[in-house]
C-alpha cells in the first residue's frame, strides 16, 4: 500500500469533494492518503517546497509549480459567480484604492492574481488569512480587502460594502469563467499512477453528490461558518460541472490566465504540458 501526502483546504467546497476519497468510499487501489487540512495560501507554500504529492492550490500559485506538478481535470472551483469581491468600510472605488492598504487571502492566490490583473498600483498588501479579513477591513487595519470562500455570503454582517466583483470584472472582460484552485499532482508520480488518482477523484466527486447528507458531519467539523445555510450556499456555488471535469471551457480559462499573467511578468513561462 503506497502512501501518498494529499493536501486541501476545510473550505466546504474541499471537504465535500474530497470525503469520499480520503474515507475508502470509492477506489483507488493500492493508495492511502494522508490528508493535510490548510488555509490555501499554506497550501500553496507547501506545493513550492514540493512537500505534497497531491494538492489543491490557487491558480495563481500553479503558475510557479507548473515545472514540478501537472494539473488534474477533477476536484477544482472554477465558475462563474464566485470569484473574489473587493470590500471597503465606506463606498469607494478602485481608482481611489490604488496606493491603499488592501488584505488579501495570500501572494499566491488567484484573488490577488485577479487583483494585479485588474490594474496597476494595488501593491501595498497586507496578508492576511482569508478569515480576518473581514475584521480587518472593519477595524481599520486595512483600507479594503479581498475576500473569497464564505466570506462573499457574510461580509455584510461586518457593514461592509462591495466595491468590486473581480470575478465578474475577469467574466466580462475575458469571456472565460473563474478558475480560483486546481488540484495538482508531482509529475514524477508517473502518468499512470495520476491518471488513476484523477478518475478516483471525479468518483469522489459523483459520491459526494449522490450521498450530500453523508459528509454533513465532515464538513461541519472543519468549516469556519458553521451556518448550514452558509455551508449549502458555499458548496452550491464551488462544486459544479468543472469540478467533475475542467472540460474545453475550462481549460481554455486557465489557459487564458496564465497568458495574461505571463504577458504582465506576474508568473514566468512554462513550455511543459499542464496535464499528462
Amino acid at each position: 500500500m503506497r502512501q501518498l501526502t494529499l493536501g486541501y483546504s476545510p473550505c466546504p467546497n474541499d471537504t465535500f469533494i474530497f470525503y469520499a476519497l480520503v474515507h475508502g468510499k470509492v477506489p483507488c487501489p493500492g493508495i492511502r492518503f494522508s490528508e493535510r487540512l490548510e488555509d490555501v495560501e499554506t497550501l500553496n507554500q507547501l506545493a513550492l517546497a514540493a512537500e505534497l504529492d497531491l494538492t489543491k492550490i490557487s491558480y495563481h500559485a500553479l503558475g510557479h509549480l507548473r515545472r514540478n506538478y501537472v494539473l488534474l481535470h477533477s476536484g477544482g472551483a472554477l465558475g462563474r459567480g464566485c470569484g473574489p469581491l473587493v470590500v471597503a468600510r465606506t463606498e469607494t472605488t478602485m481608482a481611489e484604492l490604488r496606493g491603499k492598504k488592501i488584505a488579501i487571502p495570500g501572494t499566491l492566490t488567484t484573488a490577488n492574481l485577479l487583483l494585479q490583473l485588474h490594474d496597476k498600483g494595488y501593491d501595498n498588501l497586507l496578508v492576511l488569512p482569508f478569515d480576518r479579513i473581514m475584521d480587518a477591513v472593519s477595524n481599520g487595519a486595512a483600507d479594503a480587502g479581498v475576500i473569497i470562500h464564505e466570506s462573499r455570503f457574510t461580509y455584510r454582517q461586518y457593514g461592509l460594502s462591495q466595491v468590486l466583483d473581480l470575478g465578474q470584472w475577469w467574466e466580462e472582460d475575458s469571456s472565460c469563467p473563474i478558475p480560483l484552485g486546481g488540484i495538482l499532482a508531482r509529475r514524477d508520480l508517473g502518468a499512470e499512477l495520476i491518471h488513476q488518482i484523477d478518475s478516483s477523484l471525479r468518483s469522489s466527486v459523483e459520491y459526494a453528490y449522490a450521498h450530500p447528507q453523508e459528509p454533513r458531519a465532515y464538513i461541519r467539523d472543519h468549516a469556519q461558518e458553521l451556518d448550514d445555510e452558509v455551508i449549502r450556499s458555499h458548496i452550491g456555488l464551488y462544486v459544479n460541472d468543472f469540478s467533475l471535469d475542467l472540460g474545453n471551457e475550462g481549460v481554455r480559462a486557465v489557459t487564458t490566465l496564465f497568458d495574461r499573467a505571463e504577458q504582465r511578468g506576474i508568473i514566468p513561462p512554462c513550455d511543459l504540458p499542464l496535464f499528462v
